[in-house]
């Protein structure tokens, strides 16, 4: 099993005018220790909207960073949103394909829909047509990555013509693609497709071992590729899993104070329960004042990876046997201080023993599906992706001054096309020929 870490950049009020380039910079200097300390992969989120529970709104501009300041970590989007309103598929693209680049190929690309009223209705997206955008987008996407040049697409929700989208990401095909999956539903609805599951888990190791046996089952059974590079694996995060190590338990949870359960408060909030006003409601006060008539809330719904490097360990442990292949540890509210010190602890007295085990699982994972691959590969659909005609061709704007130019006539050409007045008068002729 990998582990991993994940950051939603949470940012409890009062702000002061920095705080949110202090969290930046002390967020840069964790990852770089994680990655010196042997974690698989860095994940973060993109969130729109979503103040003090996530600022973690651009993470293709963060992780760029932190891959010139890494070697070895892996650096993953969970999740980047696809409606096109939040992002064109044709950006996607470039922005997975260039940090794939800077990073030596070191992506993982995290996908999803967006589920909060708070960035569907921002970005003005019809909850009933959010699947259905994912689904072409993703299509859209890993042929701009792959196709040299894009042959177009004529959507319901995704139009685009013929472009040759550049750069092209360092992982061939593509990078590892991944869904996020809220329900067991879209578990298997990841499989079925032959993608990574992001699997949120809130009810410790035992029921994700079912989890888990049911995406393979499902994968063996009915795993239709998607994507050229298929990506057969099954993560866990959810509230359980927040990370906190010292040399005692009691200092851990010291250390830990009362931010633990915030990102389960902040789901609640945004995606349920929450009425919010923006720029005006406190959501790390409301959380507050739940902690303070439960305390047990800040800790989320279990107790997660808090405590000493044993009881790290053997908690662990517990997530190892359930067979998933990653675990991502949150970075819930904390002190920079001293979840510098749990990483490195991490890495010398708790990941060591994982790291040498999940070695051989790989391997024998890989020996295991290698006849279950063959099957799913099989039954991989024929491309429906348009030939690319080969007379098509594009443009510049019209200028009205022919196809030729003197250098001392470029900027007035310039000046005439960005103020439009061609396809003004263009326009009006038209318009006047209709009334005719």
């Amino acid at each position: 099993m990998k582990i991993s870490l994940f950051y939603e950049f949470a940012l409890p009020r009062p702000w002061a005018p920095d705080d949110e380039h202090v969290l930046l910079q002390e967020c840069l200097d964790e990852v770089e220790a994680a990655d010196k300390a042997g974690f698989s992969t860095v994940w973060l989120t993109e969130h729109h909207f979503l103040e003090e529970y996530c600022h973690s709104t651009a993470p293709e501009i963060f992780l760029a960073a932190a891959s010139q300041r890494t070697k070895n970590i892996r650096l993953g989007f969970g999740i980047m949103h696809l409606p096109p309103a939040v992002n064109h598929p044709a950006r996607v693209a470039e922005r997975i394909a260039t940090l794939d680049l800077l990073s030596n190929g070191r992506v993982e690309f995290g996908t999803g829909e967006s589920s909060s009223v708070g960035e569907l209705g921002g970005f003005n997206i019809d909850p009933a047509d959010k699947r259905a955008q994912w689904e072409e987008a993703l299509e859209v996407a890993i042929r701009c990555m792959i196709e040299e040049p894009f042959s177009g697409f004529n959507g319901e929700h995704v139009q685009m013509p013929a472009r040759n989208v550049i750069p092209k990401p360092l992982q061939k095909p593509h990078p590892p693609v991944w869904v996020a999956c809220t329900r067991p539903a879209s578990v298997q609805m990841a499989a079925q497709k032959a993608i990574g599951a992001l699997s949120f888990a809130y009810t410790g190791p035992g029921p994700l071992t079912e989890r888990v046996n049911g995406y393979y089952k499902e994968f063996e059974e009915n795993g239709v590729p998607v994507t050229p590079a298929i990506n057969p694996n099954i993560l866990a995060i959810g509230g359980d899993l927040s990370m906190m190590v010292a040399k005692t338990d009691e200092e851990a949870l010291q250390r830990l104070g009362k931010g633990g359960g915030f990102f389960s408060f902040g789901i609640m909030h945004y995606y349920m329960t929450g009425v919010h006003t923006p720029g005006r409601t406190g959501v790390w006060k409301r959380y507050l004042e739940e902690v303070e008539k439960d305390p047990t809330l800040a800790y989320g719904p279990g107790r997660g990876a808090i405590g000493s490097p044993a009881t790290v360990r053997e908690f662990l442990r517990g997530y190892e046997e359930s067979g998933v292949d990653e675990i991502i540890l949150l970075l819930n509210p904390r002190s920079h201080e001293g979840t510098m010190e749990s990483i490195e602890l991490m890495g010398k007295e708790v990941l060591p023993e994982f790291i040498e085990r999940d070695a051989k699982a790989v391997a024998d994972k890989a020996t295991r599906l290698a006849p279950v691959i063959e099957k799913v590969e099989a039954r991989r659909p024929k491309s429906t992706a348009p030939q690319f005609d080969e007379n098509y061709s594009f443009g510049g704007l019209p200028t009205g001054r022919g196809g030729k130019f003197t250098a001392s006539e470029i900027p007035e050409a310039m000046a005439e096309i960005n103020e439009g007045r061609v396809q003004a008068a263009q326009r009006a002729k038209e318009q006047q020929q209709q009334k005719k």
